[in-house]
């Protein structure tokens, strides 16, 4: 088996890389966070965070955190995008994160992961805001932090695939992060958990279209990071605990649903399990 690859949100996940979160936070306000996060309280939950991923049996590569108390780094999805040939390095729309990419590079490059190419100005483009819904077509959603440039881009570097852009909800702006990935998070080839008031028409007729079943997440475990899930593997999914409607939706839909404690490393920072991880290889 490779090292990486594998264009599937839903595939058995074999390894993943996180990122450790810095030591000092004091950078928090400057990067939107809710609250000030407690350096030991991160370092604590995240560590339990990587004991429940290693226990589905991938392996948990651990990068070294940030040196510059950028606490969105831990949130190692958005940087990069996986496919087949390797890493594309992405140019985040958020400007406070755009030396993760190449500070990932490095990490990318001692887990044997090569990088394919790197998005240039005016370019913009959040991992956050795309998924593969099948091993050809890669969703990607346009809003404030994935811009047409980053699009075309993706369209470039991915000759072989067919990227499908959709455009986002304003909601609260630019201040405050709306990804794709707040909206669905794929489950399985037909199965997905969705925020159904805000996700674009063309993308629900889609997934109907590709028959794709839609779980849907309540009003009020949307705000509570109900909607961002991780594939574990088909059908397993790891979530923030709590939102216990969407959970009890999820296991009727034949989820297997478990849980992890992100009080600091995910409702402050407002980053789920998803955020957290960046899959480098999935296999079933």
């Amino acid at each position: 088996m490779p090292d990486y690859g594998g264009q599937s949100a839903t595939a058995a996940l074999r390894r993943v890389l996180v990122k450790q979160p810095a030591a000092r936070c004091r950078r928090w306000r400057e990067y939107g966070w809710r609250e000030e996060p407690n350096p030991a309280g991160l370092a604590r939950e995240h560590a339990a965070f990587c004991d429940r991923i290693a226990e589905s049996g991938a392996e948990v590569v651990v990068a070294p955190p940030a040196n510059d108390e950028n606490p969105d780094a831990i949130y190692a999805h958005d940087p990069v995008l996986i496919c087949d040939r390797g890493a594309i390095l992405l140019r985040p729309g958020k400007e406070g994160r755009r030396g993760e990419p190449e500070a990932l590079a490095a990490d990318l490059g001692a887990a044997g992961v090569p990088v394919v190419t790197r998005l240039q100005a005016p370019a913009c483009a959040e991992a956050g805001d795309t998924f593969w819904l099948d091993e050809r077509s890669l969703i990607v959603g346009r809003g404030y932090r994935t811009n047409d440039a980053g699009i075309a881009s993706l369209r470039g570097a991915l000759p072989d695939a067919e990227v499908i852009p959709f455009d986002l909800p304003h909601l609260r702006g630019q201040s405050e992060v709306l990804h794709l990935l707040s909206l669905i998070s794929p489950l399985d080839r037909d199965l997905a958990l969705v925020y159904l008031p805000l996700l674009p028409v063309r993308l629900v007729q889609l997934l109907e279209e590709r028959g794709v079943r839609l779980v849907e997440v309540p009003d009020d475990e949307f705000g509570t990071i109900g909607c961002n899930v991780l594939a574990l593997a088909p059908r397993v999914a790891l979530a923030l605990e709590g939102n216990p409607s969407t959970r009890a939706r999820l296991e009727a839909a034949g989820v297997e649903v478990r849980t992890y404690r992100g009080d600091e490393i995910s409702r402050k920072g407002d980053g789920g399990p998803t955020c957290l991880t960046r899959p480098l290889l999935r296999a079933d």
